[in-house]
């Protein structure tokens, strides 16, 4: 994972979280136009709903007859179907408007959120790569200081002339055969 301090964010980063504030804001902004018509259309229907239930009561208490007054209840049934109906209707086009709007909306703003995520995506890799070298360069470092006193002892010849390294002090040395 790659980590950037406060004073470091890459533009590609910063132009990829514009782009999705902006998308996203956009898209809540929709989403709440048409909660906000939904609310609009429930209280108008309330506000009719209120104003027949109220005519309605009017006229049942002014009815003299249990015919008429049957034959008032009766006659609200059917208006009270249609406007249902219209209000099932005006939810399906709010929830039709509202989906052809984010639809809209997202292709409008998803060609530059991909762009700008393409954008981010080659900077990790870059940073990536930058980042690794580093690390292997350093690695490389610490091994050549580790090893370069062995090979220099490997290549400097010693006090005997030879390539081998003196045997330790106190060691034997081999008996030379005499001469016949």
């Amino acid at each position: 994972m790659l980590t950037f301090s406060r004073q470091e964010v890459p533009p590609a980063l910063k132009s990829h979280l514009e782009a999705q504030f902006s998308f996203l804001a956009d898209l809540s902004r929709k989403m709440f136009d048409g909660v906000q018509r939904i609310g609009q259309l429930n209280v108008q229907v309330a506000q009719t709903v209120m104003e027949e239930a109220i005519n309605s009561t009017h006229q049942m208490i002014e009815s003299n007859t249990p015919t008429e007054y049957i034959s008032v209840a009766a006659s609200q049934v059917q208006p009270v179907a249609e406007k249902m109906r219209a209000y099932q209707q005006h939810l399906s086009n709010i929830a039709a408007s509202v989906q052809v709007e984010l639809s809209k909306t997202a292709e409008e703003h998803v060609p530059e959120t991909t762009r700008t995520a393409a954008a981010v995506a080659e900077e990790v890799v870059r940073r990536g790569a930058e980042e690794t070298d580093k690390v292997t360069q350093r690695q490389k470092a610490a091994f050549d200081k580790l090893t370069k006193p062995i090979n220099e002892a490997r290549e400097t010849p010693h006090q005997n002339g030879s390539m081998q390294p003196p045997p330790p002090q106190g060691a034997k040395q081999p008996l030379a055969s005499k001469p016949a």
